[in-house]
């Protein structure tokens, strides 16, 4: 038989995004039912190409509500599938096990939540379907469960629901690790993955999919988000689709800043990404971090004072598309024209240029440093630490601040006259 399903995976429903709220004229509602409005859009999908089931790879919720309206929110969105005739399966993730009020609310009988301690089979015998799938039972599943997963039914479209990390994903944690050849050689037509947030189609015989989360949520998450569309005839895949559902999107803008002479210049570079971003978007709202980098005669006072640069450019964002635009971050990437070594070589200062050189290549003071930085990290907001920039697992990241402490340290140096010189 013929038929049409939806696989969408990482819904994370009411999860914060990153990095707007905190900012003064941020959208604030806007942002906080960016999950919810994605979800509806899925739905509406649904409803519309007139899909026979949608499947929910794992990580619905974002880990344990603050009160009982995410679910009744998603309770109400899956009573219009049901409506409409149309099943959902969901197994649970990393996320989902965390929810203890989860467990609680009875849900409406169109949907079924495979079970978490083994796996299970549901039959869809009106149209030859067999869907195999076994949720987490605790936030950090380490075993592959898909060791487990039965044989294939005979003379069924064999389709498999497994929330995990594959062979390993970057900044994914390495939870139910699974290998893709076991995975191809089990002899299911379709594997639907969550997990990783990525987009990524890693097999097409069979299918094995990672259709990505459906709404971004911070600026790691930047591009399309949406579900898979997928239609079978004659008992095999015949046509993939990604349907778009996000309704905030992040984008990454570096602007390059070389042979900038006034502030000026750089935002008018600024204004034509930003226009292209925009246009790219598809009327969708905007979340942008400008990268600015370059060798620039500005270079120092960019340094000097950075929120003159982010207001600008803020503003910027505001009139040129028409409030569909917001800067969440302005990040200053740009070098002076010449080294100042190459300027003040008999300064007193070189020494600490070289200090600076030599610690880059001691690992065993960096990491005391990461210690006393970790030491103090609870004295420190925790929204800092949300989008994953601060990294004290390691030297690498204290190393990449070097260059920018000695860029701070000869500002304040030219600030109070100790320096003959612009670099």
């Amino acid at each position: 038989m013929d038929f049409k399903f939806i696989h969408a995976a990482d819904i994370h429903l009411d999860s914060p995004l990153r990095g707007l709220e905190r900012y003064e004229g941020a959208p604030a509602e806007y942002i906080r039912n960016a999950t919810r409005e994605a979800l509806k859009n899925m739905v509406e999908v649904a409803l519309k190409e007139e899909v026979s089931f949608v499947l929910v790879s794992g990580d619905l919720y974002d880990g344990d509500w603050r009160d009982y309206n995410t679910g009744l929110f998603f309770s109400a969105q899956v009573a219009r599938l049901r409506d409409a005739g149309v099943r959902v399966f969901l197994v649970r993730g990393n996320h989902d096990a965390a929810s203890q009020i989860t467990r609680q609310l009875r849900l409406p009988d169109n949907l079924r939540d495979f079970s978490t301690t083994r796996p299970e089979t549901v039959y869809l015998e009106e149209l030859g379907v067999a869907l195999h799938g076994q949720g987490f039972a605790n936030p950090a599943v380490t075993e592959d469960l898909s060791r487990r997963y039965p044989s294939p039914a005979r003379d069924y479209f064999n389709i498999g629901l497994l929330h995990t990390c594959a062979s390993g994903r970057e900044g994914h944690e390495n939870y139910a690790p699974s290998d893709i050849n076991y995975l191809a050689s089990k002899g299911y037509d379709y594997w639907a993955l969550g997990h990783v947030h990525n987009r990524e189609l890693l097999r097409e015989d069979p299918y094995i999919i990672f259709p990505g989360n459906i709404q971004g949520r911070h600026i790691r998450e930047s591009g399309a988000r949406g579900c898979m569309m997928v239609s079978v005839r004659n008992g095999q895949v015949d046509a993939l689709e990604h349907v778009e559902l996000d309704v905030l999107r992040w984008s990454l803008c570096e602007v390059d800043a070389a042979g900038a002479k006034t502030m000026d210049d750089i935002l008018e570079r600024a204004e034509g990404l930003l226009e292209q971003k925009v246009q790219e978007s598809g009327g969708r709202f905007l979340a942008v971090r400008f990268i600015v980098t370059g060798a620039c005669q500005l270079h120092s006072k960019l340094v000097e004072d950075p929120f003159q640069l982010q207001s600008n450019m803020r503003s910027l964002a505001t009139f040129s598309s028409a409030g569909k635009a917001w800067v969440e971050k302005v990040e200053i990437r740009t070098r002076p024209l010449a080294r100042p070594e190459e300027v003040w070589a008999n300064h007193p200062s070189v020494y600490l240029l070289n200090y600076s050189g030599e610690l880059q290549k001691d690992d065993e003071t960096l990491l005391e440093l990461l210690s006393e930085l970790e030491r103090d990290k609870n004295a420190l907001p925790s929204d800092i630490f949300e989008e994953g920039d601060i990294d004290l697992t390691g030297p690498d990241y204290i190393r990449s601040l070097l260059p920018q402490v000695e860029e701070l340290i000869f500002s304040r140096l030219r600030e109070k006259g100790g320096l003959g010189g612009e670099a």
